[in-house]
């Protein structure tokens, strides 16, 4: 039998050759790179169905779960399977590919402006905090405001992206904190308010 790499090249190839019947195939092996790769060479193909995004992001492996959360941003379809349970991942990494997807769905999944709001002000992870926020602001819903602003008194890098996530909103709250933001510490933090302004 072939060792996980050759079958992972396998299925990387069969994305690029039209062979979906080994791409379909490497859902199911032992190693997770390959069930990764077999994401992405269905992914490619077109024909990933929502039944098997949904079995690829309850996964043993957190490699898989966070490829297949970044999928259910790119495949088509009305009814993409829900991201709630990734972004309570105990995996970092998983759970901000999960909020990245979120702000790029359109509509956003209901329910989970809130969900988001809760991770971009309280998660542990400052690289979760940033990609909530960055969906936040790509979704644009009012209630995510409080959290875009809360985030503008976060770390440099959440700030930056919080700055960036205020432009879809306007009214005093948001005028106070891109004003504070023009005078903030971090270079690129200023930069963000100064664009946002002109």
């Amino acid at each position: 039998m072939n060792g996980a790499p050759a079958r992972r090249r396998a299925v990387v190839l069969a994305g690029h050759e039209g062979d979906e019947a080994t791409a379909r195939a490497g859902l199911a092996d032992a190693d997770a790179s390959v069930r990764a790769a077999a994401l992405g060479a269905l992914e490619r193909l077109g024909r990933l169905s929502v039944e098997e995004l949904s079995t690829s992001l309850e996964d043993p492996d957190p490699a898989v779960r966070r490829r297949a959360c970044e999928a259910t941003a790119l495949v088509p379809g009305d009814q993409p399977p829900s991201l709630g349970r990734a972004l309570s991942d105990e995996h970092p990494a998983v759970v901000e590919v999960a909020a990245w997807a979120c702000g790029e769905r359109a509509p956003a999944e209901p329910g989970i402006v809130e969900v988001l709001a809760t991770l971009a002000t309280g998660h542990d992870d400052a690289l979760v905090r940033e990609a909530a926020v960055a969906a936040l602001g790509s979704i644009g819903d009012e209630a995510g405001l409080p959290a875009i602003l809360a985030a503008t008194r976060d770390k440099a890098t959440v700030r930056r992206r919080a700055v960036i996530a205020l432009a879809p909103f306007d009214g005093p709250e948001v005028d106070a904190a891109l004003e504070q933001a023009r005078t903030d510490r971090d270079w690129q933090v200023r930069q963000a308010a100064e664009d946002l302004s002109d």
